[in-house]
């Protein structure tokens, strides 16, 4: 009689399956997205959770075939808002989100573990934008590990989670007033801030500042059960921070649109036609120019920038959103167009990570927005700096003073930057012959740190591991 065959090995267990969720906002979906790629490739299974206005503009952009199956699936839940609502006003879309979503998105995932997908196994964990940080108490409710991530630069984030001593050291009121104008420094080592510009006394709304500034004394305690704190930053780029705040895990630059058949998470399809027109023409030659997806011009600074990028004289591609000025007017002045014909050209919406690796960009006119920068930084594009709202001016201070890898731009007593001014600081950048160096080297230092044995690399790897463990 032969001998009795080996027990067959236990299964494997499912791998980690998450929930993402960003906040209904561009700079925050695109981030999110890459880092749920990034999951994925090392064998999570992900559920990313939009809103249903959100999911509708991603769904809209993406060219080619969509597909919700595979490891990352797409899905949505109500914001709360009616569809017909304007999303652009951010104080009554937080409040919405703030009511509704967190019974939407406990019933999501009490639906997910009742009848879970057999390739994708049940929800282990919830890795939550820090401005949804209501997600996190709803991911301990139920059960789920729960992570926060952060989109923004870690000293923002850092500057937050101090509010209540500000509080108590009478820097800003209860309401998140300055107590008097005056620069601080939001810690050693960190960039000095004028106190009126922290990000949500810059919104130029009252009621929205005020429901941003209770979103941030409500993230600050929810975020206290978050396992770890993941940044799409790195460690030399704010080093002060991360000594100070080790809970801060920096993974960045999180870089997207570098796999073409990847969902990126834009609200407009891409016109990849500038990357053919960026082909002809000569190395180091365009001014590249782009605001991101909240920036609004008056009529007057709309026209008058163009003006500028006229008199300039360079080769320049700019980047128009149709609802880039307050009324939507994005009609050119007489003759505009035709004058800089062959050396200027205009898309609605760019492949920017690819427009900023292209050897013809000589430099970035920015609102410093976080992704912008860090695309930049990891290109070694050296900016012009012109910030609208939010966290941009602290990002500036990053950009100028604490790394000098670019130059602002001023406004006249009126509020306008003038042609003159563009022409005269495009100028001055691209000759700096300075600036232009620091940021070649802070690219390599980008690069090293999300190579293999960089900082960003390992740190994402050890949350990776975490995460695998107790599925």
């Amino acid at each position: 009689m032969g001998s009795a065959s080996p027990p067959p090995p236990p299964p494997s267990p499912p791998p980690p399956h998450a929930l993402v969720l960003p906040c209904p906002a561009q700079g925050h979906v695109i981030p999110l997205m890459e880092l749920s790629h990034r999951l994925v490739d090392r064998g999570f299974t992900i559920t990313f959770v939009n809103t249903h206005f959100d999911r509708a503009r991603v769904r809209a952009s993406q060219p080619g075939p969509w597909t919700d199956t595979g490891p990352l699936r797409l899905v949505s839940i109500p914001d709360g808002l009616d569809p017909r609502a304007d999303r652009n006003d951010l104080g009554r879309l937080t409040l919405a989100m703030q009511e509704h979503m967190p019974g939407h998105l406990e019933e999501l995932i009490r639906d997910s573990s009742a009848e879970p997908e057999p390739e994708r196994g049940p929800l282990t964990c919830v890795i939550a934008d820090h401005s949804m940080a209501w997600a996190l108490d709803v991911a301990k409710k139920m059960g789920l590990r729960a992570v926060a991530f952060w989109p923004s630069s870690a000293g923002l984030l850092a500057t937050m989670l101090d509010v209540p001593n500000m509080i108590e050291d009478g820097i800003i009121d209860t309401n998140g007033i300055p107590m008097e104008q005056k620069m601080i420094e939001l810690g050693p080592g960190m960039p000095s801030m004028n106190t009126t510009n922290f990000w949500w006394n810059s919104i130029g709304d009252p009621f929205m500042e005020r429901v941003f500034f209770d979103a941030v004394l409500r993230g600050t305690k929810s975020i206290d059960s978050a396992e770890c704190i993941l940044c799409n930053s790195f460690t030399h780029a704010e080093l002060p921070v991360f000594k100070c705040a080790p809970k801060i895990r920096p993974i960045g630059p999180l870089l997207p649109g570098l796999q073409p058949d990847k969902v990126v998470g834009h609200y407009w399809p891409e016109d990849s036609s500038c990357v053919g027109w960026l082909n002809q023409q000569p190395p180091k030659s365009v001014v590249y120019v782009a605001f991101g997806s909240f920036t609004v011009f008056t009529p007057q600074q709309f026209q008058e920038l163009a003006l500028g990028l006229e008199m300039m004289g360079r080769r320049f591609l700019w980047v128009v959103r149709p609802d880039i000025t307050e009324k939507g007017n994005t009609t050119f002045s007489g003759g505009f167009k035709e004058r800089v014909a062959g050396r200027g050209k205009m898309v609605g919406w760019s492949p920017q990570q690819r427009v900023l690796a292209h050897p013809s960009v000589a430099c970035f006119v920015s609102h410093c927005g976080w992704n912008s920068t860090m695309e930049g930084i990891t290109n070694g594009v050296p900016f012009l700096c012109w910030p609208y709202f939010a966290d941009q001016f602290l990002n500036e201070a990053y950009i100028c003073d604490t790394w000098k890898v670019g130059l602002r731009l001023s406004k006249n007593a009126e509020g306008i930057v003038t042609r003159g001014e563009i022409k005269a600081m495009v100028e001055a950048l691209l000759g700096d012959g300075d600036v232009v160096g620091r940021a070649l080297e802070l690219k390599e230092v980008a690069a090293r740190s999300i190579g293999e044995g960089g900082s960003s690399f390992d740190n994402f790897n050890e949350f990776v591991e975490s995460m695998k463990k107790h599925v």
